[in-house]
Formats: structure tokens, C-alpha cells, sequence
């Protein structure tokens, strides 16, 4: 009688075990990976970081295991020292940066790279309409606002003024964020601005502000924000970093391939999610004129960038020389293939 009680008990718990198994597998699915973040400012020159990040979801819908290991996805920060500190950190492994910046972070060991560029053309300076401001020459002792002795609003700034034989000793500059740029034009708390858009075509559009130079008239391969990743990133997870290029490449040729294209880039930027911006703004950046932001040629071209960090040198931005393949990775460029833009 024992030895059959016991046999049955075997077999119960035998059979107990074997159910209990699959609903233990169903219970504790394998995790799935968060999308890696990418930081970027609610600014037209990283107009190719939001529509990348649409195009990728769409192509690879987040919560499956076989796209985790390539998403990514959109964070908006308001200010380019807050992105610094988090990539500093390691807090963001991916953002879009101040090119000048990220050749000072890697002068002083920060393990970043370049990757890509992000726009080309895109910044403008701007003055009251009723100011009698023509040329440089006009702004002698005039107080001009930048958003950062990093950004290269500041070495365009440089430029016209060189071209007039000033130096920006002749001006007074302020830092200052960009989204208060158009209020402090309008109460002429400052004579002049210079940044990216679309905070000229804000205050151009409201009939306040008109244009007194733009990059795409002085200076054509202008190139300010790039996507700068962290090498932890690049050693852990090439196959991401090499998407997250692919799709930032094919939005930039996506943009500027066809017009409405980029309508269909306004509607998705000026999302909360996004830009969470007035489309009205963004469409006015897009059309007047077409070409006041370009993103179709997004190469890497070793002579633009060193180029760039020597005025940014002249201009004491940068303490030292810093060479090419300390701040630059190219091989995820030179790698790239097309990825699909179906938005």
C-alpha cells in the first residue's frame, strides 16, 4: 500500500512538473531592450534626428526582440549645456552636439565621437526691422546675441564681421538660449541675434525681425550640429550605431529629395513627442527659402572639420589644435546604406 502511495506521488508530481514547466516560460519572457535615447534641441538643424527616429519605429516597431538592438528614439533637451553634461556623464550615449564641443569633450578625454553630420546651412542673424542695420558695420558697439561660444552661430558671427575689418571686440556679445533670442529682438533688449533656425523665422514670420545674413548666402558647407555618440556605445553595440547613422544619412537625401517631403517632415517634428513646435514656424523655415536649411550632403569631409576647429582656435573656443581622429569616427559614414524612409 506505501510503496503504490508512493509511485502515485511520483508520478503527480511528475506530472505536476511538466505542466508547470511551459507556464513558467510563459510567465518570465526574455526582457526586452529600451530603445537607446539620442538628446537633440527642438532646432531645425537637427530636423534629421526626429524624422531618422520616425522612420526607424515605423520599419522596426519597438517591443520585439529582434528590433531592440536597433532602437532608438528622440529626446528633446533645452539647452546644449544640459546635453554636455549628459553625455559627459554617460547619463545619454547618443545626441546631437555642437560640432566645437565635441572636439573640446575629446580634447579633454571624454570618450565621444563623431559619427555623422546632421544639416548643413541653417543659421541666420537678425536684426529689428525698423533698425537702420545693413552691414556689419552698422552693429559697432551694438549688443549681438549667440547661443554659445561652442556654437558655430559664433565663428559665422566672426566671419561677417572679418569681412567688414571688425573683430568682436567692436560689438558686445551675450550668450543667450535661443527660444528667448525673437523676445529679447523684440523689446530690443539685444540689437541683433545669431542662431540657428527656427528661432529667426519665428520672429521674421510675427513681422518684428528681418534677416541681415544667412549661412546659405556666406557660407554653404556650413555644418554645426552633428550626432556624437559615446564609444561605450560603438564597442557594445555597432549594429545601433551603424542603423542610427544609415536612417539619420537617408533622412538628410529623404528631405531634401522631394517637397513634400518636407511637409510631411513639419507635421512629425512639430509633434509633442518631437519639436512639439507651431508647424507654422517650422514650414516657414522649410520655404522661405527652400534652401535656408539644406540635409542633403551629409559627407564627412576631414578638410571641412579641420578647417572648423582651427577657427574655433582663432576664436579661442578651443584652447589647442585637436587632431581628426580623436573627435571622428568614419567608418560608420563610410558603411553606410540606405535605409527606408516610408513616413
Amino acid at each position: 500500500m506505501n510503496r503504490r502511495l508512493l509511485m502515485r506521488g511520483a508520478i503527480a508530481a511528475g506530472v505536476a512538473a511538466a505542466v508547470a514547466l511551459p507556464a513558467r516560460r510563459l510567465l518570465a519572457p526574455a526582457a526586452v531592450a529600451d530603445p537607446v535615447t539620442v538628446g537633440g534641441l527642438a532646432v531645425t538643424c537637427n530636423l534629421t534626428l526626429p524624422i531618422a527616429c520616425a522612420a526607424n519605429q515605423a520599419a522596426n516597431p519597438f517591443g520585439t526582440r529582434d528590433a531592440a538592438q536597433l532602437a532608438f528614439e528622440f529626446a528633446k533637451y533645452s539647452g546644449w549645456p544640459e546635453l554636455k553634461e549628459l553625455l559627459m556623464s554617460g547619463d545619454l550615449q547618443a545626441a546631437y552636439m555642437l560640432a566645437p564641443m565635441v572636439m573640446d569633450l575629446a580634447d579633454k578625454k571624454v570618450p565621444v565621437k563623431i559619427v555623422s553630420i546632421g544639416h548643413r546651412s541653417g543659421a541666420v542673424i537678425m536684426v529689428h526691422t525698423d533698425s537702420s542695420y545693413r552691414t556689419f558695420r552698422d552693429l559697432a558697439g551694438k549688443r549681438i546675441a549667440i547661443p554659445s561660444r561652442f556654437a558655430v552661430d559664433f565663428l559665422f558671427l566672426r566671419k561677417m564681421l572679418a569681412n567688414e575689418g571688425m573683430t568682436p571686440k567692436d560689438v558686445e556679445i551675450v550668450e543667450m538660449a535661443p527660444a528667448d533670442m525673437p523676445a529679447a529682438l523684440y523689446v530690443k533688449g539685444v540689437d541683433a541675434y545669431c542662431t540657428g533656425e527656427p528661432f529667426g523665422a519665428a520672429a521674421q514670420r510675427a513681422g518684428y525681425a528681418r534677416v541681415l545674413r544667412m549661412t546659405r548666402d556666406e557660407w554653404p558647407r556650413y555644418m554645426c550640429c552633428v550626432l556624437t555618440v559615446r564609444e561605450e556605445l560603438i564597442e557594445s553595440n555597432r549594429p545601433l550605431v551603424q542603423n542610427l547613422v544609415n536612417y539619420v544619412l537617408a533622412a538628410g537625401a529623404w528631405l531634401d529629395g522631394q517637397r513634400k517631403n518636407r511637409e510631411t517632415a513639419v507635421r512629425i517634428a512639430a509633434r509633442r513627442e518631437y519639436f512639439n513646435q507651431d508647424p507654422n514656424i517650422l514650414r516657414f523655415v522649410m520655404d522661405h527659402p527652400s534652401d535656408r536649411v539644406t540635409y542633403g550632403d551629409l559627407r564627412m569631409i576631414p578638410r571641412e572639420f579641420e578647417d572648423l576647429m582651427q577657427q574655433a582656435v582663432a576664436a579661442g573656443t578651443l584652447k589647442d589644435p585637436v587632431p581628426y581622429a580623436k573627435y571622428v569616427d568614419e567608418s560608420f559614414a563610410r558603411a553606410a546604406r540606405p535605409a527606408s524612409i516610408a513616413l
